[in-house]
């Protein structure tokens, strides 16, 4: 079980799933009374149908990628870490909001620090300290030695079954709309030939 810490910080990260469902699920609603104003049930269907074949591509191409997500966030962060700076550019910054969130330091471990430019100019980051307050300079003993790669992974993998079972109810929700249109599309069909 994810201990307390951890719980807050993938809050974050919940609510932009959710925020992101909320205004998905709003355009969908809207493009259905759109439709709805219009007439074309039949073409809603269609509609329907096409975004539920592009979610699941999606879905698809990203669990059968996910290795090379994986290796492309570790490349990337490998890259930031090495061109780590103190004057505060973005990538600095998540490295050192990563670093004080997690409690770890480096890639692997904080041994990935001595290979870079700033470890040979000041030593490690202050983001990398096990006490808050402390000047690390060269001082192993003072850092995390757990790396954050594991241990984003590790957050990223137990979310994952809240993000599975949204996008499950979300395509549910889908194909019984799915179903809906092409039943009325069908009903109206129906009764303009038997009215006459």
């Amino acid at each position: 079980m994810a201990s307390s810490s951890q719980r807050l910080q993938t809050k974050p990260v919940i609510t932009c799933f959710k925020s992101l469902l909320l205004i998905y699920t709003f355009i969908f609603w809207i493009t259905g009374i759109i439709l709805l104003a219009v007439g074309i049930w039949g073409k809603y269907a269609m509609f329907l149908i096409l975004i539920f074949l592009v979610e699941l591509v999606a879905a698809i191409v990203g669990f059968v990628f996910r290795h090379e997500i994986k290796n492309s966030f570790k490349n990337n962060y490998e890259k930031a870490l090495k061109q780590y700076n103190s004057t505060g550019d973005y990538r600095s910054e998540a490295i050192d909001k990563i670093q004080n969130m997690l409690h770890c330091c480096g890639v692997t471990d904080y041994r990935n620090w001595e290979e870079t430019r700033y470890y040979s100019e000041k030593g490690f980051p202050k983001s990398c300290c096990k006490l808050e307050d402390c000047s690390p300079q060269k001082d192993a003993d003072k850092v995390n030695s757990e790396g954050c790669f594991l241990k984003v992974m590790a957050i990223i993998e137990s979310e994952m079954g809240v993000v599975a079972g949204i996008s499950f109810g979300v395509a549910c929700f889908q194909l019984i709309g799915i179903f809906l249109a092409y039943c009325l599309s069908h009903a109206i069909t129906n009764n303009q030939y038997e009215i006459v």
